[in-house]
């Protein structure tokens, strides 16, 4: 049963919240000796992040010139999750986002994604994507 709902997320893109992706992190996360699933929840977190990123931008009339690419610098383990993306924007400016959720283990995690262009912030929000129903705004 956790496979499925791990690799349902696998098409989660921008028109989907990317709270739904964190919880399935943490199935996988909570699954011990499960390297399989914990690499298809990190992936699908991944593109969450990123797929979130591309479109809460667009919407803002930034472009990227590549989807953003994504990875996990700090495994704090337990209940707090990192994670940061890199891309640049259509008119070369660097484009960062970094995200933290914590709570990861209860069915609604905290989370914060601030998205800097250049040395501007762009977007401080609590979820990211099309979909995205803001808990702190």
């Amino acid at each position: 049963m956790k496979r499925i709902v791990a690799l349902g997320l696998l098409g989660v893109g921008g028109s989907r919240v990317v709270r739904i992706v964190v919880l399935g992190v943490l199935v996988a996360l909570g699954t011990s000796g499960c390297r399989v699933m914990q690499h298809i929840s990190d992936g699908a977190y991944r593109n969450a992040v990123a797929d979130g990123t591309v479109d809460d931008l667009r919407a803002r009339g930034i472009t990227l010139r590549a989807r953003p690419e994504c990875e996990f610098p700090v495994r704090a383990g337990g209940q707090t999750l990192t994670i940061r993306c890199t891309a640049r924007a259509a008119d070369g400016a660097p484009v960062t986002v970094t995200g933290r959720a914590s709570r990861v283990d209860q069915s609604d995690p905290l989370e914060e994604y601030v998205v800097t262009v250049g040395n501007r912030v762009v977007l401080r929000q609590d979820c990211l994507g099309l979909g995205c129903v803001h808990r702190n705004h």
